[in-house]
């Protein structure tokens, strides 16, 4: 198989794994790939998953990969709430919740991390619709301030609420804090549920 024979049937799956090359084509030789990475048409995004190098020049491409290279998985945490404007900061790496292990990659599209959520909490996400009609997963604002909650204990004091630095606008307006509350008692948790009462305490919602 020539490159442009490959690039022409597999250019709009953006990345793709040699697990799905070769469940169509059994004698694929994964020496192309490495040819072809070399060449500079490729670049490697973990173990056994590539994507076209064009690719990265369309930033929003990255959160699209996140999801593929680690499934189930979708967006949340600092990386959803800038998103949404929630926090000030411009955040660099793109942290998905997964149920898989905790884990983390590097590659030309930037840095990625996963942080490991019990199944019973893989919820409140949505699909975020592309140019091209891809599609990738990320949590509610409300779902990502939860998993914050959830998975960063150290968050327990007015004072360690105000350095999260929410947006008080925001807060004030757009958040539905019926979702919120809803959600913490789906997870049934009184530590968890303490923690958000004194998100809002201290956001005087």
């Amino acid at each position: 198989m020539t490159y442009i024979q490959f690039y022409n049937e597999w250019h709009r799956l953006a990345c793709f794994s040699v697990a799905q090359v070769r469940a169509i084509y059994p004698n694929f030789h994964r020496g192309n790939l490495l040819q072809w990475q070399r060449a500079g048409y490729i670049v490697p995004l973990r173990q056994g998953w590539y994507a076209f190098a064009d690719y990265i020049q369309q930033p929003e491409y990255a959160r699209f990969i996140a999801g593929k290279i680690c499934s189930p998985s979708y967006i949340s945490l600092h990386t959803a709430l800038s998103f949404y404007g929630i926090i000030p900061e411009a955040v660099l790496e793109i942290t998905n919740v997964t149920t898989q292990k905790t884990c983390g990659y590097e590659n030309a599209f930037g840095q990625f991390s996963y942080q490991t959520i019990r199944p019973r909490l893989f919820w409140g996400f949505e699909p975020k619709t592309m140019r091209d009609n891809k599609q990738y997963m990320m949590a509610t604002p409300e779902k990502a301030i939860i998993d914050l909650m959830y998975l960063y204990p150290q968050y327990s004091t007015i004072d360690e609420m105000r350095e999260l630095r929410f947006d008080e606008d925001w807060m004030q307006d757009e958040l539905n804090k019926e979702r919120l509350t809803e959600y913490a008692e789906r997870i049934n948790s009184p530590i968890l549920s303490k923690r958000i009462h004194l998100l809002l305490k201290t956001y005087e919602l």
